[in-house]
């Protein structure tokens, strides 16, 4: 599956969903087509990209014994 992306310089181009996932972290992306239209950057809600699973916080649950 392959999605079309409009980058921000207005080279239209089809990726992977990884790939898009890559452009949208390099901010890239003007706008992706999606089953319901056209998503623009900043204007529609788009996924975000998945919390990191390490916390480096302070341990705050309480231990079981």
């Amino acid at each position: 599956m392959t999605i079309h992306v409009e980058l921000i310089d207005g080279c239209c181009v089809q990726v992977v969903p990884r790939g898009l996932d890559l452009l949208l972290e390099r901010n890239l992306v003007r706008r992706f087509l999606r089953g319901s239209g056209w998503a623009v950057i900043g204007v529609d809600p788009i996924r975000r990209a998945p919390c990191p699973a390490e916390y480096h916080g302070l341990e705050r649950r309480r231990q079981l014994i």
